[in-house]
């Protein structure tokens, strides 16, 4: 992102100034209770507390012609998180909740990428994995600048959104998630995206140990591993680490909750 693109964003993070005194206390964030319907029990969300990290939602991932597509795997078992991911997004905009984007961005010479996380990509060592060039294509895939590390469609970064890159299944290690996230003063993560047993569980699971509260949409996350394996990630959730809720209930919570001061 651009300078220009990232202007809207309003650091909640920063000291005061005035009267001749720095003034080491942040900018007042006026709490914004926000009923919500999650299992194993309903909660009660601070949207001036909350953000919305939305992950892996890529056309290598999601789209016909990247990577997934091309190595025989149905990416239609993902339309559904793109489609609920997408109106999650709409009404956290709309009602000041930040919404952070956590995507593969590989470098182009992997230099940073553990073998653990190539074999992942490429189990029999053929450089068929990241950074591979998808034939009759200029994209490499899950490389940061490629096509296929673009978000897929209708999903698009608006001026406001945040954008971090990864290069784990947990997009807490060796990247700026959790500075952002506490620049942000947020405690409260809502979680969408792909897969759901994969990168999204390793992230809300790495949050969750971190201290954050931790919210699944299960309908706004998918896997193309066997259903079960998304049964499990969700069961996880409920019983280890956090709350599931479903997109229509965070849509009905953000709309009735007490309107946005201008500080997010």
């Amino acid at each position: 992102m651009t300078d220009d693109d990232a202007a809207p964003l309003r650091h909640r993070n920063r000291w005061q100034f005035g009267g001749g005194a720095i003034d080491l206390r942040r900018p007042a964030l006026a709490a914004r209770p926000a009923p919500l319907r999650t299992e194993p029990a309903p909660v009660v969300l601070d949207l001036s507390r909350t953000a919305l990290i939305v992950i892996d939602l890529q056309n290598d991932f999601c789209t016909p012609g990247g990577a997934l597509d091309i190595a025989g795997i149905d990416v239609t078992l993902l339309a559904g998180a793109v489609e609920h991911s997408a109106r999650a997004v709409t009404a956290a905009r709309a009602a000041g909740v930040p919404v952070v984007w956590l995507t593969w961005g590989n470098r182009p010479d992997r230099a940073n990428l553990p073998p653990g996380v190539a074999h992942v990509f490429d189990p029999e060592g053929t450089g068929h994995g990241i950074g591979f060039r998808i034939p009759g294509t200029d994209s490499r895939i899950l490389t940061s600048g490629s096509w296929g590390a673009d978000l897929a469609a209708p999903l698009t970064v608006e001026p406001g959104d945040i954008r971090v890159d990864k290069y784990r299944m947990s997009g807490f290690w060796d990247t700026p998630l959790d500075s952002v996230l506490r620049n942000l003063r947020v405690d409260t993560l809502l979680f969408a995206g792909i897969n759901s047993d994969q990168c999204v569980y390793a992230t809300l699971v790495d949050g969750a140990c971190a201290g954050y509260d931790v919210v699944m949409l299960t309908d706004a996350s998918a896997t193309t591993s066997p259903s079960y394996c998304h049964d499990a990630a969700v069961f996880n959730t409920r019983q280890c680490f956090g709350f599931t809720t479903t997109t229509p209930d965070l849509l009905d919570a953000l709309a009735a909750a007490p309107a946005a001061d201008g500080d997010g």
